[in-house]
């Protein structure tokens, strides 16, 4: 007999003997109507509608049927690794369904925005951690896997050899099922098989098989085009396809094979694969005893590890006793010698009271009529009653009742305690202000240091400072699921709050210390996402906007000097204004930008539509000062009407600077004081429009201090503002277009 003959004598495989691999990862389970994913893994049909977490049933049969018999009740879950990412990837969202909520009052000039409405159709394969993109079809785009469910019914049936398939047109009592018809869909004993298959009729060219519960269609129809059969093989997506997939669909630029080219290519390599593992079955055996080495070894080592570092703090522990018993018998030896003192001295005063002690001794001694015998006596203790005479002038304790000298710290050994930790331990990350961002949503970034040992992933804690008090009165942390990367994304937090992060690292289960805290305030309100609007007034012979539309810049160029030319004549050069893309007619909102330094005269605020309108097409002057109530300028004119509300606020901003409006300044301090009202210019800085009240604040956004605030007339649309003159350039949070940029 050949190599080959032999082998093939023992290809076939105990059904219950690869039960390992019919178990869904998600539910851990055995497949009940599987599907295929793009990435080639299964999972069960009911796992992935939970997973996408949809208010409506998707269409059922993906491929085939639109209801199947026998379909499984409700199954208890069981965790698997990837369903902390999972539930985090739900709760982004919903989150997403939130903002959008947020959005329906929001409108922009000039075009219409089609409406989006976001739905979950991106899960992480629970086998690959990969993101499958199910698109707008959902689970409808999924083949079932037809050959594993096959595969599954069949161990299902070893499984219980003992229970019989029973037919299904019996009257009671049912008899045994000896055929199936994938017709019908049922099961037959022989007498019932005959009766509803006569021959010479069209049933009885039915196709049966054996007792089977089991029925999948005869022919695989496509999924986006549910009448056609599949008769391709896509090479790139891996899939079956149908010739509409392949003509104008999302299939008509892949390379494609006949649907029997791929199986007998397919069928093949996978013949081959068997027979290359097959005939390794030694070598794998002798892997597998060398991994059962390794099994014991680990078991014993970490047994020695526990034992060893046991010992290590058993040493410490009666370190620790030792000083403890050492230091508190120092202070009871001290305690009792300064009370011993103490009652002495109290025992010495206790005899300069009448009738007691040395005072009704001497008195005693007074009654002496003896000459002789008075002197002998009156002169020893004459010199007793003057020594306390003399204390009793100059009182002072003979010891101190204070025990400062005891006081012990120990705050340098509590960090090398808390800092303690194995010899593989990596270094702690440092958290990376000049990159992290923190506003409802918070941006936090770290580094790892050079020299550091290898890390698995990292895990940032936050907490709300102020509130949630934990059992040590203090805030509760909030620890993240595992980070792999160098910066994660925290939701949910709390307006006009402030937040403390820590992260640290993990390698092999052993974490390092945490990182250094920091502190982030949040600002008063949402973060309202737009980009600067490329559209509605934009001049793109002056201004220059960047590809992604986040960040403006003015040149002072041949324009720029043209226009200067004129104001021999009388006239004034304008502001070259832009504005979001994105319109607020209800809410609290909040941005923050960022103004280049070298940036001559920038204009940044809030306008409505109509004074936009106006400034568009009738720009007025802006090297006068007058024109602007917001302008700082000291002219008296526009203290008159300052008060009154303006459907617009701009503050002004340049050459490095933030010039506060005169009339925000207190009266006691206005006079010819620049000071008050030049400030340096922040390094960002942030808009917060409150539209209900009808105010907007100005704030230092890395402080989240009020620079500036006034009351604007909200009755329209509101859109973020800007004004450039001369050499300037914006530039967007970058976390708060990211949102918008996700989307384009």
């Amino acid at each position: 007999m050949s190599a080959v003959s032999r082998r093939n004598s023992i290809l076939p495989v105990p059904i219950k003997n690869i039960e390992r691999e019919l178990i869904c990862p998600i539910c851990k389970e055995l497949f009940t109507h599987p599907l295929i994913l793009p990435c080639q893994h299964s999972v069960c049909h009911k796992c992935v509608r939970e997973l996408l977490l949809l208010n409506h049933e998707d269409s059922f049969d993906a491929g085939s049927e639109c209801s199947l018999p026998g379909s499984p009740g409700p199954r208890s879950r069981v965790p698997s690794p990837s369903m902390e990412r999972l539930d985090r990837l739900a709760r982004s969202a919903t989150l997403q369904r939130r903002s959008f909520g947020r959005r329906g009052s929001i409108s922009s000039p000039g075009w219409r925005r089609g409406s989006v409405t976001p739905r979950i159709t991106t899960f992480p394969c629970p086998g690959c951690q990969h993101d499958v993109d199910l698109g707008e079809r959902g689970m409808s785009m999924l083949f079932r896997n037809f050959t594993l469910e096959s595969i599954v019914e069949r161990y299902r049936q070893a499984a219980r050899a003992a229970v019989a398939i029973m037919c299904n047109m019996c009257k009671p009592p049912q008899q045994e099922a000896t055929k199936s018809c994938m017709d019908c869909k049922a099961s037959y004993c022989n007498e019932c098989f005959k009766f509803h298959h006569p021959w010479g009729t069209p049933k009885a060219q039915h196709e049966y098989v054996g007792p089977t519960m089991n029925f999948r269609p005869k022919v695989l129809m496509c999924p986006e085009h549910e009448m056609e059969k599949v008769n391709m093989y896509c090479e790139v997506c891996r899939r079956p396809v149908c010739h509409l997939c392949k003509l104008g669909g999302s299939h008509a630029n892949h390379k494609v094979t006949t649907m029997s080219s791929a199986y007998k290519i397919l069928k093949e390599k996978l013949s081959k694969a068997i027979h290359y593992l097959i005939s390794k079955e030694d070598q794998v055996k002798t892997q597998i005893s060398h991994l059962e080495v390794l099994i014991n070894e680990t078991e014993e080592n970490g047994q020695l590890a526990e034992r060893r570092t046991n010992e290590h703090f058993e040493r410490l522990f009666e370190t620790l006793q030792e000083r403890k018993f050492e230091m508190l018998r120092s202070i009871e030896q001290s305690r009792t010698r300064r009370l011993d003192q103490l009652r002495g001295q109290v025992d010495e005063y206790q005899g300069m009271l009448e009738n007691s002690g040395l005072v009704g001794y001497a008195q005693e001694v007074l009654k002496e009529t003896d000459q002789s015998c008075f002197v002998q006596t009156a002169k020893q203790l004459h010199t007793r009653i003057a020594k306390s005479t003399e204390s009793l002038k100059t009182f002072h304790p003979v010891a101190d009742p204070s025990f400062d000298e005891f006081v012990l710290d120990t705050s340098r050994e509590e960090t090398l305690l808390k800092e303690l930790c194995f010899g593989g331990v990596p270094d702690p990350p440092i958290i990376d202000l000049s990159r992290s961002r923190v506003y409802n949503e918070g941006l936090v970034c770290w580094q790892l240091a050079e020299d550091t040992l290898a890390t698995d992933h990292q895990v940032l804690e936050y907490r709300r400072l102020g509130v949630e008090q934990d059992e040590e009165g203090g805030s509760r942390w909030h620890p993240s699921v595992p980070v792999y990367g160098s910066s994660t994304v925290v939701c949910d937090l709390e307006a006009n709050s402030l937040y403390s992060f820590r992260v640290r690292s993990c390698h092999n289960s052993l974490y390092s210390p945490y990182s250094p805290e920091v502190t982030f305030h949040t600002p008063p309100a949402p973060v309202f996402g737009f980009l600067f609007n490329d559209k509605c007034g934009f001049s793109s012979e002056r201004l220059t906007l960047s590809k992604l539309r986040d960040s403006v810049e003015s040149a002072a160029g041949m324009a720029f000097l043209l226009a200067a030319e004129r104001v021999q004549t009388g006239s004034y050069m304008g502001l070259d204004y832009i504005i979001g893309d994105t319109g607020i007619s209800q809410g609290r909102h909040y941005w923050a930008f960022r103004v280049e330094p070298h940036s001559y005269l920038v204009k940044v605020g809030v306008a409505s539509d109509s004074k936009l309108l106006e400034w568009i097409h009738n720009p007025r002057d802006t090297s006068s000062p007058r024109y602007d109530h917001d302008s700082g300028h000291d002219s008296g004119s526009e203290d008159t009407c300052y008060d009154l509300s303006q459907p617009f606020t701009l503050l002004t901003v340049g050459m490095g600077k933030v010039f506060i409006p005169k009339a925000s300044i207190s009266s006691a301090t206005v006079g010819n004081d620049h000071g008050n009202r030049v400030l340096p210019m922040p390094q960002r800085i942030g808009v917060y429009l409150d539209y209900e009240a009808g105010r907007v604040y100005f704030y230092d956004a890395n402080t989240m201090r009020c620079l500036y605030e006034r009351q604007v007339d909200c009755t329209g649309t509101m859109y973020p503002a800007f004004g450039l003159m001369g050499s300037g350039k914006v530039h967007l949070e970058e976390f708060i277009t990211a949102k918008r940029l996700s989307y384009m």
